[in-house]
């Protein structure tokens, strides 16, 4: 799998870590940055995450900063992106099953690196469940995510 990753500078540790994991089991990686401890502005990174993953030139997405908020919020700015902040395996595969999640969020600061790197496998291990079946809730829910403006239900 062709996997994006990309970090501020609070997390770029986890980020080298998880970079030589994702390497090892197999995984294409694309280090988006940055590349030194100076002080970066993580939209800047989300930003260019989020285009790697809505271009195609990565199947899936990490985005990592001190919390994970920012940078999340930062990439969840593009449409055709849904990134997820995540803290243990059991969101990461949720966000997977129910929300078709093609990038996730961590914060180094809240996360260590055995808990990341089971966060990820559980991303990339699990699949969408409506996938194969384009009326299922999940599906529809995720379509309205990349078009909020459509097929609202009066509240």
């Amino acid at each position: 799998m062709r996997i994006a990753i990309a970090s501020d500078h609070a997390a770029l540790d986890l980020k080298a870590e998880l970079v030589g994991w994702l390497s090892e089991h197999g995984h294409d990686v694309s280090d988006l940055g940055p590349h030194s401890p100076d002080s970066v502005d993580y939209p800047d990174f989300g930003y260019k995450l989020a285009e790697a993953v809505a271009s195609g030139d990565a199947d899936r997405g990490v985005a990592l900063c001190g919390s994970g908020i920012g940078i999340s919020i930062a990439v969840n700015r593009n449409l055709n992106v849904r990134c997820a902040l995540v803290s243990e395996p059991l969101s990461a595969a949720l966000a997977r099953e129910h929300n078709d999640a093609n990038c996730i969020a961590m914060g180094a600061r809240l996360t260590g690196a055995d808990m990341a790197k089971a966060c990820l496998d559980a991303f990339l291990s699990t699949d969408f469940a409506g996938a194969n079946d384009a009326s299922s809730r999940h599906q529809r829910r995720v379509d309205k995510l990349s078009n909020p403006t459509s097929n609202r239900q009066s509240a």
